[in-house]
């Protein structure tokens, strides 16, 4: 190594112990058969398969020693991409301001080396402690057969991703302090699933809010709608207030819900205005899964499909409705849970209230327009009509499709994709019959021009959906989940079925008075079982 500056390795941490930080190459050293030392970089035939295990730990301590000193064109070069890797690695003294860094890896596992890394933030007179945990693996190069830092921006912070930057300055955007409907001050300390919602509404609201930036480490996103990951303050800003439409006790109830099922997601609405009042996940994760999700929803799409059919004058409430074990529609054929059945004479209502599949592919003759769910979708329930929450929202799609796909729609299969803010919506919705553009900041904070459908259901169809909702919650699929909820009820339960997974998705949705929530628990079975719990929960608390 040159320029003075030498790496020790001392119980396995490894230290910079002398100045300078000019190194030409870092040279993977490993023990050979005698006991000597040999080198990766020394003449020899291109090996294959997988590092053995001196070479992965070989590779991985240079490239912690590299690192840790701040060379980061030296470190890149241990990598398998070092045109990505190296202004990352540099970044991390020169963007970052990170020094005194110490890297402290754990047991192997196989080619994956876990490792603790601890360092000094420094900016502008102002410095705090840095500590976290990440992994490598190493691989055989393709080209060379050495073994290399298989790179991965997580490599450098857990959190980090393709095309973001660890950056350390005067924050981006001052601070906010998010607060509920009534006031209370909404953290992601206590109220984790609002993290990546109270960043957005930083970046987005920060400056209108009058705050003042602070001095911050933090992720900064690749693109502009990606909102920064504040890891470290080191002097703190003035705070400018942002009123949200979230109610706290509800926030707390829904945070409380989703830890019952891993991979569970939950939000509320109140039906008359929009306003969110609870979104949580768990985990709770930088990307939003309750609201930027895209799943089909199984079942609880027939809320919508029982509204067309209702519209279109095809189906009435106490009209009668086959349920046969199963039925095909041009050469695709679907079953009822368990080939379950219903007497003849059964009404739309009970088949709505049993989630017979089969008796709303049997109606499917009678529509005679495969685009009539997709309109259906858009034109009353404001599906994929660009809604601008305040966050970043996925807002629905239902695509025009033909034949059996189609079919699959009217069930919640196939090519409908959804996540519970809206499937929350769509209960409201269906609950009031206008659709109220969901928001999680009011309007007025900035003016912008909210969604609005094209027309609302005709209130013959509102009053026929709310009873077949209020079957489902009283005696129907949603009953032992919804028995705990008191007042105006109604509820509808869904299974979504995903290629490659034994246990179908299990999706909810329900209102309460003037309030509508929706879940879903990846991998949880039937709605009732899973999901049901998660929004009764929410729904109860309000």
């Amino acid at each position: 190594m040159r320029g003075g500056a030498k790496v020790a390795i001392v119980g396995g941490v490894f230290v910079l112990v002398a100045g300078g930080l000019s190194y030409g190459a870092y040279t993977v050293l490993f023990e050979d058969g005698s006991g000597g030392i040999t080198s990766a970089d020394a003449p020899a035939e291109v090996r294959t398969g997988p590092p053995d295990t001196k070479e992965i730990a070989a590779t991985s301590k240079a490239f912690f020693a590299a690192w840790s000193s701040g060379n980061g064109p030296a470190a890149s070069q241990l990598t398998n991409n070092p045109v990505d890797a190296e202004p990352v690695l540099t970044g991390y003294s020169t963007e970052a301001h990170i020094e005194n860094v110490v890297i402290t890896p754990g047991p192997a596992a196989g080619a994956t080396v876990p490792y603790t890394v601890k360092g000094t933030v420094s900016f502008e007179g102002k410095s705090q402690p840095l500590s976290y945990s990440s992994k490598l693996t190493v691989v055989r190069g393709l080209t060379t057969g050495k073994p290399l830092v298989d790179w991965q921006p997580t490599v450098v912070h857990p959190k980090l991703t393709k095309g973001a930057t660890l950056v350390t300055g005067e924050s981006s955007s001052p601070e906010i302090e998010a607060v509920d409907r009534n006031g209370v001050v909404l953290t992601p300390d206590k109220y984790p699933s609002l993290a990546p919602v109270i960043a957005t509404l930083r970046k987005k609201y920060g400056e209108k809010a009058g705050g003042t930036a602070g001095i911050e480490t933090w992720i900064q996103g690749a693109d502009e709608a990606t909102p920064d990951i504040t890891l470290l303050t080191l002097a703190k800003g003035k705070p400018g207030k942002v009123q949200t439409t979230i109610d706290a006790k509800m926030q707390a109830a829904a945070e409380n819900a989703v830890k019952q099922f891993s991979g569970a997601s939950v939000v509320a609405v109140r039906p008359s205005t929009g306003a969110i009042r609870a979104v949580a996940n768990n985990p709770a994760t930088e990307f939003n899964v309750a609201l930027e999700g895209q799943q089909a929803p199984g079942s609880t799409m027939k809320i919508v499909t029982a509204a067309m059919l209702l519209e279109r004058g095809i189906a009435t409430a106490n009209g009668a409705v086959e349920c046969p074990k199963e039925a095909t529609w041009r050469g695709r054929t679907f079953h009822n849970l368990n080939n379950f059945t219903l007497p003849d004479g059964s009404t739309l209502t009970q088949t709505f209230a049993n989630s017979c599949n089969t008796g709303f592919i049997k109606l499917i003759d009678e529509v005679d327009d495969d685009s009539a769910l997709a309109k259906e979708a858009k034109e009353v329930f404001g599906i994929g009509l660009d809604w601008k929450s305040g966050v970043t929202t996925w807002d629905g799609s239902v695509p025009e499709e033909v034949g059996g796909e189609a079919a699959a729609q009217y069930i919640g299969q196939g090519t409908i994709q959804m996540n519970v803010l809206n499937m929350a919506s769509i209960t409201a919705t269906a609950h009031t019959g206008t659709f109220h553009q969901p928001v999680i900041v009011p309007q007025d904070l900035d003016g912008r021009p909210l969604a609005t459908a094209s027309r609302s259901l005709p209130t013959s169809v509102v009053q026929q959906l709310n009873s077949m909702m209020r079957a489902t919650a009283s005696w129907g699929t949603a009953a032992k989940a919804m028995s705990s909820v008191g007042g105006d009820k109604g509820a509808k339960t869904g299974s979504a079925e995903v290629e490659g997974q034994a246990t179908s998705n299990s999706w909810f949705t329900g209102f309460s008075g003037d309030l509508a929530a929706a879940g879903v628990v990846q991998s949880g079975g039937h709605g009732g079982d899973a999901a049901g719990p998660v929004v009764a929960a929410v729904l109860g608390a309000g």
